[in-house]
């Protein structure tokens, strides 16, 4: 576990002075970042567990949560344990998630979360479903492995296979609006299945998604512009990573486009857009101190974001640098002084269900325990009391406190 921080009071500061955020106004600008937590049902239905869990952390009015990964449908990808948007069950439970979020008058964001080469290959088929990718590439020989021993090796999909996940995403769309979120955050990185549309070293397509720059860029911009069409771009967001080498991605090691090539291009096709007043609610950007989960030691961190808030001029949120920065904040208040950032924070959101709270009043940070973050049972998920909380729990017991389904 990590030691306790108390951070300085920060209620003074431009974090708690609003923001318009497409149509909604949020009352600060602390975000949850979005947290695979592999809590939801078999049929991948939100939980009990998770209907909690987002109860929690969404206490202090006009604050945005965005989910955690989701799957948007059957055929981009899966695990165990994740939850989906794809069935009217998982619409059902998370509308009840939703339902409790504005009940609190705070915000959601549903992470739609395709997975490509990175799924569970034995899971798919599991579920019925190939093992697809842009480029037939295993991220790497423990992949390839699974995929051997499941008998489901890696494939690619077709253009007309491509083509029709556009259409899937945009049933995916309608079904997260049904289910009452506020916006839809398309996960463009880390080395999921966006990412690996957006990567040389993962795209060796010869069709009109592979090749140049461009071409790799079409297959995002492709849903961007057909989600702005169904729920309109101030409901829409995307989620890049460039600097990350994880899930066998190379950043800036790819010989082939340096990521401020590939990101700076497609970031100025948003820009265009957004000039052409189909601006995105927000885009979120990953700091590359982080990949996935994984923290990147200071020698190896190469690469700054410097360049994307002079291409991309809406909202950003930014996220993977602030635990580091703790309890002076520095970098967070540098970031949050352009009026237009909002700072993601993940780990201490988790160890701290009022996080906005702590950083609002400069009360001790609960530390957290990484050990716990992947698990099937509630215990390090909802286990973590809010500041001067008298609340204990008992371990034994929260272990076998397995998600049960919203939905009946």
């Amino acid at each position: 576990m990590v030691s306790q921080v108390t951070p300085k009071a920060l209620k003074n500061s431009k974090l708690f002075q609003p923001i318009k955020v497409g149509k909604n106004e949020f009352s600060n600008r602390v975000v949850f970042a979005p947290s695979t937590r592999f809590r939801a049902a078999q049929d991948h239905t939100p939980s009990d567990l998770q209907l909690q869990y987002y109860d929690d952390r969404t206490k202090y009015p006009g604050t945005l949560i965005i989910t955690e990964g989701t799957v948007p449908n059957e055929k981009t990808g899966t695990y165990a344990g994740v939850p989906g948007i794809f069935t009217e069950n998982h619409i059902k439970g998370w509308k009840k998630i939703n339902d409790k979020i504005h009940e609190n008058k705070s915000f959601s964001s549903i992470q739609l979360w395709g997975l490509g080469r990175a799924a569970d290959p034995a899971q798919n088929k599991k579920e019925g479903q190939k093992y697809q990718a842009p480029s037939p590439i295993y991220q790497d020989e423990e992949a390839e492995k699974a995929a051997k021993e499941a008998g489901n090796e890696l494939v690619a999909y077709t253009t007309e296979e491509v083509d029709q996940l556009i259409e899937e995403y945009v049933k995916t769309a309608r079904n997260a609006i049904a289910a009452g979120f506020d916006y839809v955050e398309l996960h463009g990185a880390h080395g999921y299945l966006l990412n690996q549309f957006f990567e040389a070293s993962s795209n060796q397509r010869t069709d009109k998604y592979g090749g140049s720059i461009e071409n790799r860029a079409r297959f995002p911009l492709a849903l961007v512009d057909r989600l702005t069409e169904e729920i309109g771009a101030e409901r829409l967001a995307i989620r890049i990573s460039p600097w990350a080498k994880f899930l066998g991605m190379k950043g800036v090691d790819d010989k082939k486009a340096h990521p401020i090539a590939t990101y700076g291009y497609f970031l100025g096709q948003l820009q265009q857009r957004a000039d052409a007043g189909k601006q995105l609610a927000y885009v979120s950007i990953v700091e590359p101190r982080v990949a996935g989960n994984v923290d990147v030691e200071a020698e190896n961190i190469h690469g700054d974001n410097t360049f994307v808030k002079t291409i991309w001029k809406g909202v950003l949120v930014r996220a993977g640098n602030y635990t580091y920065d703790a309890p002076d904040f520095k970098q967070l208040l540098e970031d949050i002084d352009d009026g237009r950032t909002l700072v993601g924070f993940s780990r201490f959101f988790i160890s701290n269900p009022d996080l906005v709270y702590r950083l609002r009043d400069g009360k001790t940070l609960t530390p957290y325990d990484r050990s716990t973050f992947y698990a099937d049972n509630n215990w390090g998920y909802n286990t973590y009391d809010v500041s001067d909380g008298k609340q204990k729990f008992d371990e034994e017991a929260e272990k076998a406190r397995k998600p049960t389904t919203l939905v009946a």
